[in-house]
């Protein structure tokens, strides 16, 4: 066993103390107020964090509550690591409670609201830093942990640390997984809307967040006596990235739809049940690396004569969000409606050459046994808009930590083993 190794063995039960500490803030997104941009409890958890930091010994810095962070050593930084300490809203279905840690022996599992995203990686983060500072290893760059409060929420913290603050030129986040992200998909997100009057649908309400894949679509149909009748069309959630791991209720009610309504009768041709690329809008890439591009009618909803909808597009990486938008806006605007907005981002990709991510993934064979690779997803992380950027752990493969889920973890041994990793790489990319 390493000297790293040892030293986190020997500090386990503090970072789970910590951890524990850092669980006990409910860092949902709040009421921006003065002082607080994300309301109080992202700014308290940052708060958490920071004075910790200090306490082992790390020179500290509060970006207004927007970031924060701790820089292990007075050379300038070169490495970052960054993590995030707001979480996602609880929901419903916990078998504990989300900001009470608890430990599950049998399962080694620590149970709590941003176990795994991402108070455990921050945690872990911090640890492999303090035991690179207190082993004395022989650092010739600077390290500095970058703490955010609004990754959950669109990330304009990071945007704000970045207009303030200059990043070191190598980047990780274990805020993905392993064994490396080098390449994620471009975004695209579509609201579009037109005047709706239809004698036999009454309501329609579908979808409730842009980037699932929506599992029930309710419509509310008249009878020949001019009541309304409920129907419930029932799918399987999934994340917009995924299409294909869920069936989206949306387009179970076009596919059964034998109404007149026009715009009803193209949005059934424009998304086909089943189909998760988007050729039938005229889309349909697909890359050698990124692989096919996803399309997803994700929300429909009707109000006040009124039908809107939201799309949620990942396309590959030789592809361009002007393209993208193009084809889409027009397929919609043919059919009759009318788009509202159109926002993303370009394609993220960072060369698997590069000395970065080769040290990386030789830092992963080492520590796990197992191959390190570069892979591409079409989520996307938090350095998706930072170049050179890449998403470095927490998962490991086949592993499921129930990231936005009821009972998400991480297990003790996996909060070593990040902790183990990182300080491994700070070492290799630093000393």
């Amino acid at each position: 066993m390493n000297s790293i190794r040892e030293y986190l063995e020997a500090h386990k039960q503090e970072m789970i103390d910590f951890l524990t500490e850092l669980v006990a803030v409910p860092s949902v997104q709040g009421k921006a107020e003065e002082g607080f941009p994300f309301g109080e409890m992202p700014a308290r958890a940052l708060d958490t964090m920071l004075k910790k930091c200090e306490e082992y010994g790390f020179h500290v810095e509060n970006v207004e509550n927007y970031a924060g962070s701790a820089d292990v050593n007075d050379m300038p930084a070169q490495l970052a690591v960054l993590t995030h300490l707001d979480v996602v809203p609880v929901g419903s279905g916990w078998t504990t409670d989300p900001f009470v840690l608890r430990y599950e022996p049998d399962t080694d599992k620590l149970i709590g609201r941003g176990a795994i995203d991402d108070k455990g990686p921050a945690v872990a983060a911090l640890f492999a830093a303090r035991a690179v500072k207190e082993l004395g290893l022989p650092l010739k760059k600077g390290i500095r942990l970058i703490f955010g409060t609004n990754e959950e929420n669109g990330s304009a913290d990071l945007a704000y640390y970045r207009k303030n603050r200059e990043l070191p030129p190598m980047v990780f986040t274990p805020d993905g997984e392993y064994p490396l992200i080098n390449a994620e998909k471009g975004m695209l997100r579509v609201y579009f809307s037109s005047d709706f009057d239809d004698d036999e649908i009454a309501e329609i309400q579908a979808g409730t967040v842009i980037n699932a894949v929506p599992q029930f679509c309710t419509v509310n149909m008249y009878n020949d006596d001019g009541e309304k009748e409920e129907a419930v069309y029932e799918g399987v959630s999934a994340h917009a990235s995924t299409p294909e791991k869920g069936e989206n209720a949306i387009t179970q009610f076009l596919q059964s739809y034998c109404g007149e309504n026009l715009l009803l009768i193209s949005l059934a041709e424009l998304f086909p049940h089943g189909e998760f690329n988007g050729k039938s809008c005229g889309l349909g890439f697909s890359d050698e690396i990124s692989g096919d591009m996803t399309c997803v009618l994700s929300m429909l909803n009707t109000e006040n004569g009124r039908i809107s909808g939201g799309i949620d597009i990942r396309f590959p990486l030789d592809r361009t969000k002007a393209e993208i938008s193009e084809i889409i806006c027009s397929a919609l605007e043919e059919a009759g409606f009318a788009v509202d907005s159109c926002d993303g981002v370009e394609p993220h990709c960072t060369d698997e050459n590069s000395e970065f991510v080769q040290a990386l993934l030789r830092v992963y064979e080492r520590v796990t046994g197992d191959k390190g690779r570069c892979i591409a997803i079409g989520g996307g992380t938090y350095v998706h808009e930072i170049e050179g950027g890449v998403a470095f752990g927490a998962e490991f493969p086949n592993e499921d930590g129930r990231m936005h889920c009821p009972d998400e973890f991480i297990t003790v041994e996996n909060l070593l083993k990040n902790a183990e990793i990182m300080a491994e790489a700070m070492a290799e990319l630093c000393c």
